[in-house]
C-alpha cells in the first residue's frame, strides 16, 4: 500500500484505465508521489473553487482558457488548491498541450499529464476509487492485526517494551515513547527499517533539534 489515505498519481498512471490512453507526463515528472485521494473530472472554468486537494483532474480542457493568460491562471488556481495531478484528454480542444498550460505547471510544481487516447473517465474514476478503497480496507486489516497482537501481548504479562516492538514492525521504524518533558522512557527497533538498527542514535539525533521534535523525521515514530 502506497498511502494511508490514498494512492501515488504514478500508481494510478499505471492502472489500466489511464494507460489506455497512452498517458504522457508533460511536467512534474518528479512529483509523481503525490497522494490521489479520489478523481474529478470537470470542464467547468471555476473547477478550481469546487476542490477540496488531493484530487486526480481528469478534463478535456474545454474549462481552460482560450487565452495563453486565461490557461496559466486555471493552472495556478488548481495548484494553489493542492490538486495531486491534471490530466487533459487530447482531442476536439487540443491536439497538443500549448506552452503556455505546460510552463504553468512545470512552474508550480504541478504534475501535467496529456492523453493521446479517448478513456471513459467514468472508469477511470471507479477504478482508481477501488484502489484507493482496497487500500484503506488492507490498513484497516493491518490496524486490527496490531491490536489483536498487542492485546496478546499484554494478556500474556508483556509490558510497554513489547507493545512498542509491535508497532516498529508495524511501521518498519524504529518507535520511541517519551514523558511529557521529552526524557525517552522506551525505545524499540526493528531490523527491517530504512533507519539504522540502534534508535537511540536517531533518539539522540531528535532531542536536541525542537524541530525536529515536533515533526519526527521520516524514519521515526513517537508515541
Amino acid at each position: 500500500m502506497e498511502s494511508h489515505s490514498g494512492i501515488t498519481v504514478q500508481r494510478a498512471l499505471e492502472l489500466p484505465g489511464l494507460r489506455a490512453g497512452l498517458p504522457e507526463v508533460v511536467a512534474g515528472a518528479d512529483r509523481l508521489n503525490r497522494t490521489v485521494r479520489w478523481v474529478h473530472a470537470g470542464e467547468v472554468p471555476n473547477i478550481a473553487s469546487l476542490l477540496k486537494g488531493g484530487e486526480l483532474l481528469l478534463t478535456t480542457g474545454l474549462g481552460l482558457g482560450a487565452r495563453p493568460a486565461e490557461q496559466r491562471a486555471f493552472v495556478r488556481r488548481l495548484a494553489d488548491r493542492g490538486i495531486a495531478a491534471l490530466v487533459v484528454e487530447l482531442g476536439p480542444r487540443f491536439g497538443r498541450l500549448p506552452a503556455s498550460i505546460v510552463d504553468a505547471a512545470r512552474a508550480a510544481g504541478l504534475p501535467l499529464v496529456q492523453l493521446h487516447r479517448e478513456v471513459p473517465f467514468v472508469a477511470v474514476t471507479e477504478e482508481v476509487h477501488t484502489e484507493i478503497v482496497n487500500g484503506h480496507y488492507a490498513l484497516l486489516q493491518q490496524a486490527e492485526e496490531v491490536h489483536r497482537r498487542a492485546t496478546r501481548a499484554l494478556l500474556d504479562g508483556g509490558g510497554v517494551p513489547q507493545v512498542l516492538g509491535i508497532l516498529a514492525d508495524f511501521t518498519a521504524n524504529p518507535v520511541f515513547l517519551e514523558t511529557p518533558d521529552g526524557q525517552l522512557l522506551y525505545a524499540a527497533s526493528t531490523g527491517t527499517g530504512p533507519v539504522g538498527a540502534d534508535p537511540l542514535q536517531v533518539w539522540e539525533g531528535m532531542r536536541g533539534d525542537r524541530a525536529a521534535r515536533e515533526s519526527p523525521p521520516t524514519g521515526a515514530l513517537l508515541v
